[in-house]
């Protein structure tokens, strides 16, 4: 019998490389989309018990075909496959991969991200069909990124699928000019991935390192695409300036570290050297964008010896900065910490209650785990108290909800404990 996690682990690399040679041979990305999850699941229910197949790409690709076909045949109503074949269309290829396809030929990936990012879709389906086809998050998963019912977002990722196929996208990257009004989601659907990575919004562990070293790696390829765009060398950067604190996040049994617990030399300092020169260079190069200044901000956390050391005023100035060029209420939080620290905890709360009250960003687990750091500043130890333990039932991630339900009983203690907050990247 195989471990469930590390057919999980190879169902989740695996995924875009069999969605990309499916859109590839059936230029159809609805049908292929479905295809991949069919045999995904399929693989998930069989490869437990009956074992990893040798070649597990191609028994994926070859169960995903005969879906596609099946799905074809059944369409065959409206036109009849020999007209299919004498057009050169899907029906020509409907065909398992021949005995020599023991792997993808080219990484799709993000040749897949880009098709996802079309501009016939809106962005908020560009940024959802890229997580589940790319990213491998399930619906549910990409529903809490966004807050809403997991109905919606099912809703949303078919449409977004019969948008696409409407369109009649292409499979292929486009032209540099094309190319360019697509790095906005991009780049947006890259950010989510990772973040959704460094600390996932359930189960049981706090990182989920396939997605963010996916990130990553896809984010480099973008920056090898488009070396001249300051942004995507702040996005970059600012993955690299996060990860790069991956090895001190937790303990060997999984429980979240704090911040200001944490064990710096453990940091890796390559990636932080790496992050902080790319982030030097895009705020030089023109225009600052806000994952410049994410990063900036990253840098300034990894350049402290220590929480205490750390530069909170340059910190509150790059928030201010950043919510002149994306404000949204999360910033407006994050920025509430870092006031907290500089000015002092009634500063930061003053902030938070600037927040609409009917905001739903006020009932999110991590904005309350803020409010309940900064009460607990303030001295307001049984207000900080109920705060956290309001946070720890709002929190589907496990270490999450043990990390705030310690805090909810450990307020006596006036000594400042970075929140699990409201920032990802703590």
């Amino acid at each position: 019998m195989n471990d469930p996690q590390r057919v999980e682990d190879l169902l989740r690399e695996c995924a875009p490389q069999v969605l990309g040679a499916l859109v590839r041979r059936y230029r159809q990305f609805d049908l292929c989309e479905d295809a991949t999850q069919e045999a995904l699941l399929a693989a998930a229910t069989t490869w437990p018990t009956r074992g990893i197949p040798t070649n597990p790409w191609k028994w994926l690709v070859t169960v995903g075909s005969r879906r596609v076909i099946d799905s074809m045949r059944a369409d065959a109503s409206r036109r009849s496959r020999e007209e299919l074949v004498a057009h050169g269309g899907p029906a020509a290829e409907m065909l398992a991969p021949e005995p020599g396809d023991d792997g993808p030929q080219s990484d799709d990936s993000l040749t897949l991200l880009v098709l996802c990012c079309h501009p016939a879709l809106t962005q908020p389906s560009q940024i959802a069909l890229t997580l589940r086809a790319v990213g491998g998050l399930t619906t549910s998963e990409i529903a809490t990124a966004f807050l809403v019912p997991e109905s919606t977002m099912a809703q949303r990722i078919a449409r977004a699928k019969q948008t696409i196929r409407t369109a009649g996208a292409v499979f292929e990257l486009p032209e540099p000019e094309a190319l360019a009004v697509r790095l906005v989601a991009v780049a947006h659907v890259l950010y989510l991935v990772f973040t959704e990575g460094h600390t996932a919004t359930s189960g049981g562990d706090v990182n989920r390192v396939d997605l963010t070293d996916e990130a990553i790696r896809l984010t480099r390829e973008l920056r090898h695409l488009c070396p001249e765009d300051s942004e995507v060398a702040g996005l970059l950067a600012l993955m690299l300036l996060v990860d790069a604190r991956r090895a001190a996040r937790t303990t060997s049994s999984g429980e979240l570290i704090p911040l200001d617990r944490q064990d710096r030399t453990l940091w890796n300092a390559g990636m932080i050297a790496e992050g902080t020169q790319l982030v030097t260079e895009a705020l030089g190069s023109g225009s600052v964008g806000p994952y410049q200044l994410q990063a900036a901000i990253n840098a300034v956390h990894n350049a402290a010896a220590s929480t205490r050391a750390t530069d909170w005023t340059e910190i509150v100035d790059l928030y201010e900065l950043l919510e002149q060029v994306s404000a949204n209420p999360m910033i407006r939080i994050n920025r509430a910490i870092a006031v907290g620290m500089a000015k002092g905890p009634d500063a930061g709360l003053a902030l938070l209650d600037a927040v609409p009250i009917d905001d739903p960003i006020h009932r999110h687990h991590r904005a309350i785990a803020v409010r309940g750091h900064l009460l607990e500043l303030a001295g307001r130890r049984d207000e900080a108290a109920d705060a956290f333990r309001q946070a720890a039932r709002l929190a589907t991630n496990l270490p999450e909800k043990r990390h705030l339900q310690k805090r909810a009983g450990s307020t006596r203690s006036r000594r400042f404990l970075h929140p699990t907050g409201a920032d990802p990247y703590a």
